[in-house]
């Protein structure tokens, strides 16, 4: 029998200590729901649970989202369980989402259950991401992302950052001088610097810091910490008390780099503020900030006096840079790695994808994001799709808190439920995509009309309804310029002359589903 690794022992006598403790000091811990509270509720069904506990013991040993998916299909696609003391919503089928994310029923679901951790670095919800969903101060910070930072203009306005940052990556590939190149490493790198530049320029002198305490920070608010799973119980708050205070700690380093970022940007501000204000207008139809990075962008807007009458601190700031590293860095570099992986999987896809970028820039030196718009490399699309629906960057997305009490597909929810939407389960479930809905396809999605804007709820990589992601079409772009880039330069295939069924395409439990373990691939350079 293989043994057990140690990061299960720990789990598992940690949570042994636990239930062990709490009946020897006979711990009585507050469960959000009475019995009284439920009576004559037609809840959701659900596996056996343990004292204490709850159904924590049924995602040990495995990755929560496929867990979860195991248990559905037992229990059903709407499915209640309680981990530790959180009363939990299970959501996996497209049916399921759609009751719960819909318009107008996903206003009850529209808030953020948020963590301790997730609280630390998000000062509280000044950010976009967890900010409460009823607040001004939300529908502010929305405006923000949607109009100012992330609409289709600026992400266009932003296509030299990728075209710069695509030609680094292919010149990094070909400098490896025959040996076997770390894609994932790359890859990383890559979506990495695209981030930094349009999200405060080349003015963070402390850039491999703020990466370095960004990995610490996602890292940390991965899994669960057991003050979110046992809130009243003061041995929960002894046990995980190490974690939170190695939250703070990053916290306060990352808030120190940002701090001065923003304090270098203010000063280079002020110097140029003569020669901007001297400039001539800009002409109709084009935006004076489309040269800024989003930082450059935030400060000018906080001078102003903020957006929709709300003002803009430096809280806000600070929460609006970690959404945009968060969720713009490793979110991206994950999908474009498992596209690499699936494509080395199938050399047919990999065939019909190369030829299609090549067909399309027969002649030219370097990949820029001009030449691959428009329509112009339909099967690579599809390839992104289909990787978005095996391998969603945030497979459980971010978790919902049930606000008032609600009906999901007859069931009744109590408010203070937390919701998972398993958009890894919905992406394979068979009923929604065939037979077929675990095999890499992209060829299905020339008869799905399927986008990016959470209206087919068996899609939903970003999200749907008022929470859904608004930087997917960034990410898109991202993922989409750095693959073809690849699939242009060069030919790939694995290390030794392994055959494509031998690559190794286990998940990580993160923050993100990536891969377990980093893609290595030997690059050879393509003569047009």
């Amino acid at each position: 029998m293989a043994e057990t690794e140690p990061v299960q022992l720990v789990m598992c006598y940690t949570l042994c200590a636990i239930l062990v403790a709490t009946i020897l000091v006979k711990l009585k811990l507050r469960i959000p729901w009475s019995t009284s509270a439920l009576h004559g509720l037609n809840l959701p069904p659900g596996p056996w649970s343990m004292p204490v506990l709850g159904h924590m013991h049924f995602l040990m040993g495995s990755l929560p989202h496929q867990a979860l998916r195991s248990l559905a299909r037992r229990h059903g696609p709407v499915m209640l369980l309680r981990l530790g003391h959180v009363p939990t919503l299970v959501l996996s089928s497209a049916e399921a989402a759609r009751a719960v994310m819909k318009t107008p029923h996903d206003a009850a679901f529209a808030d953020r259950s948020v963590s301790a951790t997730s609280s630390i670095f998000t000062y509280g919800g000044e950010n976009i991401s967890f900010a409460r969903h009823d607040s001004r101060h939300w529908k502010a910070l929305r405006k923000l992302c949607t109009v100012e930072l992330l609409s289709p203009r600026r992400v266009r306005s932003f296509r030299p950052v990728r075209d710069q940052e695509a030609a680094r990556l292919v010149r990094s590939v070909a400098g490896a001088g025959g040996s076997a190149v770390n894609v994932s490493e790359r890859m990383k790198v890559m979506m990495n610097d695209i981030i930094m530049r349009v999200s405060v320029g080349d003015r963070c002198r402390q850039r491999d810091a703020y990466l370095e305490e960004l990995d610490r920070m996602l890292d940390l608010m991965s899994g669960f910490n057991l003050t979110d799973l046992f809130p009243t119980s003061r041995l929960a708050r002894v046990l995980g008390g190490g974690s939170l205070k190695a939250a703070w700690a990053a916290h306060q380093r990352m808030h120190s780099i940002r701090d001065a970022t923003i304090r270098d940007h203010k000063s280079a501000m002020d110097s140029e503020l003569e020669e901007l204000e001297a400039a001539p207008a800009p002409s109709a139809g084009h935006d004076a900030d489309e040269r800024e990075d989003i930082l450059t962008t935030l400060l000018r807007l906080q001078r102003d006096g903020g957006i929709g009458g709300i003002a803009i601190t430096n809280e806000n700031i600070c929460g609006v840079l970690f959404d945009a590293f968060a969720a713009g860095s490793e979110t991206t570099s994950s999908t474009a790695i498992w596209a690499m992986s699936e494509m080395m999987r199938s050399p047919r896809t990999m065939t019909a994808a190369q030829s299609e970028v090549r067909r399309a820039l027969h002649g030219k030196t370097a990949v820029t994001e001009a030449d691959i718009d428009s329509g112009r490399l339909p099967y690579l699309e599809m390839v992104i799709k289909e990787t978005f629906r095996l391998h969603p960057p945030l497979p459980l997305l971010l978790p919902k808190l049930c606000t008032e009490p609600s009906k999901v597909m007859g069931y009744d929810v109590p408010a203070g439920t937390t919701v998972y939407t398993n958009v890894w389960a919905i992406g394979r479930d068979e009923e929604s995509w065939t037979a077929d809905a675990s095999e890499f396809k992209p060829e299905r999605f020339e008869s799905e009309a399927v986008d990016y804007g959470g209206t087919d709820f068996r899609f939903l990589p970003g999200g749907a309804g008022r929470r859904m992601c608004p930087g997917m079409m960034f990410g898109v772009s991202n993922i989409k310029i750095a693959l073809a880039s690849l699939l242009y330069h060069f030919d790939w295939k694995l290390p030794g002359g392994k055959s494509p069924e031998k690559l190794d395409m286990a998940e990580a439990f993160g923050i993100t589903a990536r891969r377990k373990t980093e893609l290595l691939l030997e690059a050879t350079p393509f003569v047009a």
